[in-house]
């Protein structure tokens, strides 16, 4: 809700006399002066609950960038998890799973291009694929609904 809408709601509120001159003059002027920027009105000012799961989504949707820029995919998620943080604490263990599962797939690739060789890591070079797409939207989603999903087959290096 913008503040135009906080605002006509305040004047509805004075009108029907739930509140007092006094009161509507302080919650105007509180709305009025409090500072939003861009992106707290974009992730829900003021409630970290909501903010939590919004940055924990976008910590593991920031994975898919691995699709069109493969570096981005490793450094954007770790860059969010610490940047977040210290600000909002339930994104570390978001953060930990989400790296646990790159450091992971990064093993998994390393092992699969070997085999290459021997004709079976073309198909576990695709499956690993597929995961890299599949789990990211799959805890993404679970973020936002305010749970934090462990990804199948990540191994466990933070804890």
């Amino acid at each position: 809700m913008n503040v135009a809408d906080e605002l006509e709601k305040l004047q509805q509120l004075h009108q029907s006399g739930g509140i007092s001159d006094e009161e509507f003059a302080k919650a105007k002027a509180k709305l009025l002066t409090t500072p939003t920027s861009g992106l707290d009105s974009l992730f829900g000012s003021g409630n970290t609950e909501q903010q939590t799961k919004q940055w924990a989504m976008f910590l593991h949707l920031s994975q898919l960038a691995n699709c069109f820029a493969p570096p981005f995919g490793w450094i954007i998620p770790i860059v969010i998890w610490q940047v977040q943080k210290p600000k909002l604490p339930q994104i570390d263990e978001h953060g930990k799973v989400v790296c646990n599962w790159l450091i992971s797939e990064l093993l998994y690739l390393a092992l699969c291009i070997p085999l290459c060789f021997v004709l079976i890591g073309i198909p576990l070079l695709v499956i690993v694929g597929i995961l890299g797409i599949v789990f990211p939207i799959i805890g993404g989603m679970k973020a936002n609904s305010g749970e934090v999903w462990k990804y199948p087959l990540s191994i466990s290096f933070f804890k």
